[in-house]
């Protein structure tokens, strides 16, 4: 008997990948899992481009803004659990799950070549931790796991504190030494775009952002109680907007971190992907029509 077959966009960021996933599930009868761990939170959404309903086009949406910045902190294992429940309610509709976003890991961990570490928040610990600054975190982190210090972001404080969290009470981060197997059928189809481009849709996205108020998303953020700490830890454009709206730099600092952090940040995105010998690449811009057969193969005849 054949495996439920599950649908997967993936790229750097900029890249084009919520577009490309609604496409899809136009052709394809599909609905769309978000894999993006800033959009899985309630008002974080020019920042984190957050697609909008009118851009949904009717396509229905999951696990977007389903977390309170405030209160929640949203961890893979979380994600694991909501999308396995997701996977299945779509399904049972009878339609074609489509999962996109850039947070990698969350998808690895759907496909069961990641585990996810069951550890709960812990604050007092959080709280000691985030007294340190993020050099100091990342020092920390080398010492009690090298392996993991290797492969995470040093400049994201968010994570670095995570990873701590989790080694505080396991003793290291859980490795998977053999994937398990899935209970679905993947397709993932990559999005192959040069640097140029990439870096030109970058330096728009952000002008287009913030000429559409991202400035003033975060300081509504503020006025409502989210924490400035909070809002550093989800990074770019979250981190650097909060650091000039507390005058620690100016307001083209401001703009010049962003597109170099989100350059940054595509480089690492395609490194990691690129270790993934499963991925199908295709050339940016992709046209649902040079994905048909490719995707009509593997949905009816396996």
């Amino acid at each position: 008997m054949s495996k439920p077959k599950i649908l997967t966009v993936v790229g750097p960021t900029a890249s084009g990948k919520s577009d490309l996933a609604v496409e899809l599930a136009l052709r394809f009868n599909g609905e769309v899992i978000s894999a993006d761990s800033r959009q899985v939170y309630k008002g974080l959404d020019i920042g984190s481009g957050k697609i909008t309903t009118e851009e949904m086009r009717g396509i229905p949406h999951h696990l977007l803004g389903v977390a309170n910045p405030i209160s929640d902190t949203y961890t893979g294992a979380d994600f694991l659990r909501d999308g396995r429940i997701t996977l299945e309610g779509i399904l049972g509709r009878e339609k074609l799950p489509i999962v996109a976003g850039g947070t990698f890991f969350w998808l690895e961990l759907l496909r069961g070549r990641k585990a996810a570490a069951p550890v709960p928040p812990n604050l007092t610990l959080r709280a000691k931790l985030e007294e340190l600054t993020t050099e100091e975190l990342f020092t920390k982190l080398q010492e009690k796991d090298v392996t993991r210090a290797n492969n995470v972001d040093k400049n994201n404080r968010r994570r670095l504190i995570r990873s701590l969290e989790i080694i505080e009470t396991l003793g290291k981060i859980p490795e998977v030494t053999q994937y398990t197997e899935s209970p679905y059928d993947w397709i993932i189809i990559g999005i192959d775009i040069d640097k140029q481009t990439l870096e030109e849709r970058i330096k728009n996205r952000l002008e287009k952002r913030l000429g559409t108020g991202m400035v003033e998303e975060v300081k509504n953020l503020l006025e409502k109680g989210v924490s400035a700490d909070k809002l550093i830890s989800f990074g770019l454009e979250y981190r650097y907007i909060t650091e000039y709206l507390q005058d620690k730099i100016t307001y083209e600092e401001m703009r010049e971190q962003i597109i170099i952090k989100s350059r940054q940040f595509a480089k690492r995105q395609y490194t990691w992907l690129k270790a993934d010998p499963d991925i199908i690449w295709k050339k940016f811009p992709i046209t649902v029509n040079e994905l048909e057969v490719e995707i009509k193969a593997f949905l009816y005849n396996n």
